[in-house]
């Protein structure tokens, strides 16, 4: 915890990279939830996430490490381990030591690939994961387009940037938006999901202005995995994909998924807009300066034109890990 959030890193599942973002054989140090970890890709494209160190005499797996065939290959004396963290060759031992023998000696970490993401969980006791990440049918649809992605790293935690969607009055004063409706929201565990429906006068591709149906889905899935689903005149789901490097120090990165429009077509600049709105100064961009210097309070002097902020607090406080005391209450 520190002066500016008084809450620990939450746990849950998190974006550490995209799939294609890795190659097979590839092995890459990253950095997140304040620890090293090595990432790799076994020859048949099995992901492995380590700690760096090499239980045998200390080396650092992400320098000089190798893969190969389905386990990583120390740079120092080539000793072989397996996405689960089982030594599977010494090459100048006449046998694994026995101690260790089909048991994990090497610290691995949970880690999975879904959506196109690559996602590891996190939990500061290191406890098995509590949940899955949420496949996501559009996110694999040969009919759609998933190139578009964009990245940002700013001082700031995840529950900022979460929070800041039941934060309704400040669309207008920050994003210079009408006032956004709350619709209709519904926790279920770790789930939370927001739906607001309504018509737009919008012009269509003869300049013609028709009442548009128009409807935003909102789906968080723990502390980590969070997507916004749009439907209306240009369908897509970005994916809003929030990693916490630090306690003070997160990224985020948008990942969008549309139908394939013809380059030039109404729909194509339908596209363009509505992602330059999500990405600038009426989206996260408009935000970023706030996150990056803003202090949680713990009791905020709230009034009745605010969003259903703390109810949303008390929702996210389930992804950490340390017990509430009156000293330290951030619901």
């Amino acid at each position: 915890m520190t002066e500016r959030f008084p809450m620990p890193m939450p746990y849950g599942w998190f974006c550490v990279g995209f799939s294609n973002e890795l190659e097979k054989n590839e092995v890459k140090n990253i950095h997140y939830f304040e620890r090293d970890m090595v990432l790799f890709r076994t020859a048949s494209g099995k992901l492995g996430l380590t700690s760096p160190v090499c239980p045998h005499l200390g080396a650092h797996l992400g320098h000089g490490g190798t893969v190969q065939g389905e386990s990583i290959r120390c740079p120092f004396h080539h000793w072989h381990y397996d996405a689960e963290g089982v030594i599977t060759e010494i090459p100048y031992a006449s046998r694994i030591p026995p101690k260790w023998e089909g048991k994990p000696c090497l610290k691995t970490y949970p880690v999975c690939e879904k959506n196109g993401v690559i996602w590891a969980w996190y939990h500061p006791n290191e406890t098995k994961p509590e949940y899955d990440v949420i496949e996501l049918p559009e996110a694999h649809d040969p009919s759609w387009t998933h190139e578009r992605r964009y990245f940002w790293e700013f001082n700031s935690c995840p529950q900022e940037i979460a929070e800041n969607g039941v934060d309704v009055a400040h669309f207008q004063f920050v994003h210079k938006m009408e006032a956004v409706p709350l619709g209709k929201t519904e926790y279920d565990g770790h789930i939370r999901r927001s739906l607001v429906t309504g018509t737009h006068m919008i012009p269509d591709e003869t300049g013609e202005v028709k009442e548009v149906e128009i409807s935003v889905s909102v789906v968080q899935n723990g502390a980590g995995q969070k997507w916004t689903r749009f439907t209306g005149v240009g369908d897509y789901l970005v994916q809003v994909l929030v990693t916490p490097v630090a306690r003070e120090k997160v990224e985020v990165r948008f990942a969008y998924s549309y139908p394939i429009h013809e380059k030039g077509s109404y729909l194509d600049a339908v596209m363009e807009y509505s992602i330059a709105t999500t990405n600038g100064q009426q989206g996260l961009e408009g935000d970023i300066p706030i996150w990056h210097n803003k202090f949680h309070l713990v009791n905020p002097v709230l009034c009745d034109g605010d969003g259903p902020i703390m109810k949303f607090r008390k929702y996210f406080s389930q992804f950490y890990n340390f017990e509430v005391t009156d000293a330290v209450k951030i619901v």
